[in-house]
């Protein structure tokens, strides 16, 4: 009887789930008992998919919770989270049915507290003094007087007010303004793209480029300033190759921004004083300079003149620089009849001796020597002409058999051709030149037209003379004439006296006498 009835197996009567149906009652339950929360941990490994979603974890000394921000959540986050900061998330408890785990949608993200922000700070600090962006050698000189300045800070706050008050009592400059966000989510993306626009201006544009750049903002709290602490701010003022002042808060308050810019103002006020001079100063300086030099060439002058006298006493006197020259020429002309009678006599001896040598015999022997060999060489001259006539007449042919008319017809043509192509171009640049110099005319012309007076005639303008054909400019003028000689653009019109030999032309009247 027992074996007939089957035993029931243990747990028969449990319902069964299927896995979707479990991980949808884990997922409801989650949610609706946590629902919305805050959590207080470290960030430990970041990572961004290339969906564009944010994937990190949040820890403590006990355990880890995945967590995820969806690439549409990423713009509402006031600080991304970064490995090793501490940090408040606020979002919502949800699973991951595909992995079986848990995990907080990260809605809003912030530092716990200022210690979280510093060390945060401290940690990029280094990170970017690693890469050499601190080091004194790669900053940049300000420049002594900068034609325009640009200012990147809040347009609507007390800093721009304060720069350009400063600058209007110094020195005043063009200043191109880019209005930024100075705090919060917008503060560091607008920052860097105004210093990477002001940097992209073309010298010479639309938009001058500025020779300084100002970044500015007043004072305030850490998390007011963080935004000149991003890491994309500090890059961009680095990557500057216009030189940059940074004025972030008062004097006490340090910010990223301040290490990499070239130059560290106090306070914005104290930025403007640093980018120009005072131009009284200037002023004043440069008369200063100015009397110095009026000084400084007066007494050159002077001393040049006083070693000019205390030389020239030292100096004979121009008289007595002649004495000897004058004593030797005295000597010499009493000298020079005798030495010119002797000299005559020794040119006399030597003539007498030469011509005692200087026989007919001598000569005539001399003579017939030199017409025998006057003979030898006129009978060889013959043969010799003879001879170079005949290798002139061989060379003359042979040079002769190597000339053609061709190469002289090729150049001719050649040439020929070259005439033609430049006479044509010759006829077209002239027509050209002729058309420009008529259009040219033409212009002129109507602008002479234009501007003449009888084009303002047609405007019911007149012109007013006298019977002297004076243009009247005024109404005492006119009172005083005999006679006047009104002229419209149609023609004259005479009032009272007037003297035909005196018929009024139609000159151009002087400026103001147009009715």
């Amino acid at each position: 009887m027992d074996d007939l009835i089957e035993d029931a197996q243990p747990g028969g009567n449990t319902p069964e789930f299927t896995v979707s149906e479990i991980s949808g009652a884990v997922k409801r339950t989650l949610e609706n008992t946590f629902g919305r929360v805050r959590v207080r941990g470290e960030v430990g490994r970041v990572f961004k998919a290339r969906s564009g979603h944010l994937y990190f974890d949040i820890k403590d000394d006990r355990a880890v919770l995945a967590s995820v921000t969806w690439r549409g959540q990423l713009s509402q986050l006031a600080q991304l989270p970064e490995e090793g900061m501490e940090v408040i998330a606020t979002g919502r408890l949800t699973t991951f049915g595909s992995q079986s785990k848990y995990q907080l949608n990260v809605e809003e993200l912030r530092p716990a507290g200022v210690g979280a922000l510093m060390a945060m700070l401290e940690k990029r600090k280094k990170a970017l003094e690693a890469e050499g962006l601190f080091a004194t050698e790669r900053k940049r000189a300000l420049p002594f007087l900068p034609e325009v300045i640009g200012v990147v800070t809040s347009p609507s706050g007390a800093v721009i007010r304060d720069i350009l008050h400063r600058l209007r009592d110094r020195f005043p400059r063009r200043v191109l303004v880019w209005p930024v966000a100075v705090q919060g989510k917008d503060c560091a993306p607008q920052v860097a793209r105004a210093i990477e626009g002001f940097n992209a201006l073309s010298a010479g544009g639309a938009v001058p480029r500025p020779d300084l750049l100002i970044v500015a903002r007043g004072g305030g709290s850490i998390e007011d300033l963080w935004g000149f602490n991003e890491e994309i701010v500090a890059r961009a003022a680095a990557a500057s190759a216009i030189p940059l002042i940074s004025a972030v808060g008062h004097e006490t308050d340090t910010t990223l921004i301040d290490y990499v810019s070239d130059y560290r103002a106090p306070t914005p006020t104290a930025a403007a004083e640093r980018a120009v001079p005072v131009r009284l100063d200037l002023l004043t300086w440069t008369d200063q300079q100015g009397a110095r030099l009026v000084r400084a060439a007066g007494q050159a002058v002077s001393a040049r003149r006083q070693r000019l006298g205390d030389v020239s006493r030292a100096l004979p006197r121009p008289v007595t620089l002649t004495f000897a020259a004058r004593q030797r020429l005295d000597w010499l002309d009493t000298r020079l009849p005798s030495a010119l009678r002797a000299a005559a006599a020794a040119k006399r001896a030597k003539l007498t001796g030469a011509a005692a040598v200087l026989r007919p015999a001598t000569l005539r022997t001399r003579v017939a020597a030199d017409r025998e060999r006057l003979d030898r060489l006129a009978a060889r001259l013959d043969p010799a002409l003879a001879r170079n006539r005949r290798q002139a007449e061989s060379r003359f042919q042979t040079t002769a058999a190597r000339l053609t008319p061709r190469p002289v017809q090729r150049t001719i043509r050649d040439q020929a051709r070259r005439l033609a192509d430049t006479a044509a171009r010759g006829g077209t640049a002239t027509r050209a030149t002729l058309r420009q110099r008529t259009e040219r005319l033409a212009a002129v012309e109507r602008l002479r037209l234009t501007l003449g007076y009888e084009a303002t005639l047609q405007r019911g303008y007149a012109v007013v003379r006298d019977d002297n054909n004076r243009v009247l400019t005024d109404k005492a003028a006119a009172q005083k004439a005999t006679g006047l000689d009104i002229q419209f653009r149609d023609g004259h019109l005479t009032i009272g006296a007037a003297r035909p030999s005196k018929k009024p032309k139609d000159t151009p009247p002087e400026q103001g006498s147009l009715l």
